[in-house]
């Protein structure tokens, strides 16, 4: 079961959900729109090893925006920062953004009761589009648990992505072969 708009503010409320900042404008009728933060992420390394550690690099995206090439790979970040401790959360693509040919997630769309973040975007094009911090990007639906969470993200020693960021955050991929 998927929440409604008036059980996201009513969740909201009871702090069960967390949207910051929250603008109730951006409230849908089942979901809540998210925004691109200012900064992308970009590997340093042009061949990616699931078994190494990667830098990126930071860039702030300028007020007249940045436009994104295909065969590029970026990491982009939500302004919002959400939390989520009895629902699990799905990242959605805007079909406005999908319409301009810009992905912001490849596999990364749920998240876990108890996952406490900004979300890092896993963003390719199609095509050279021009983006904009700030811009609407994705909406958040919220699912109900059917079952007791034991153990929820936020609590697992082995959480990969517990710190707290307003950048894009690099695969963590490596932390498993260790």
């Amino acid at each position: 079961m998927i929440l409604s708009d008036a059980e996201i503010l009513e969740h909201i409320e009871k702090s069960s959900i967390v949207i910051d900042p929250f603008r109730r404008e951006c409230l849908g009728s089942n979901s809540y729109d998210v925004h691109l933060g200012a900064t992308l992420g970009l590997y340093r390394d042009e061949v990616l090893d699931a078994r190494r550690h990667h830098l990126i690099d930071y860039l702030e995206i300028p007020a007249e925006g940045i436009v994104l090439q295909p065969h590029q790979f970026y990491l982009g970040v939500t302004e919002e920062y959400t939390e989520s401790h009895i629902h699990v959360p799905f990242l959605e693509g805007k079909s406005s953004t999908g319409r301009l040919g810009i992905d912001i997630h490849a596999t990364a769309g749920k998240g876990d009761v108890g996952f406490c973040n900004t979300w890092t975007l896993e963003i390719s094009v199609k095509k050279p589009v021009r983006v904009y911090a700030g811009m609407p990007v994705g909406q958040l639906i919220y699912f109900v648990v059917s079952g007791e969470i034991l153990t929820p993200y936020n609590k697992k020693a082995q959480a990969k992505y517990n710190a707290l960021t307003r950048k894009p955050v690099e695969s963590m991929m490596w932390k498993n072969f260790d």
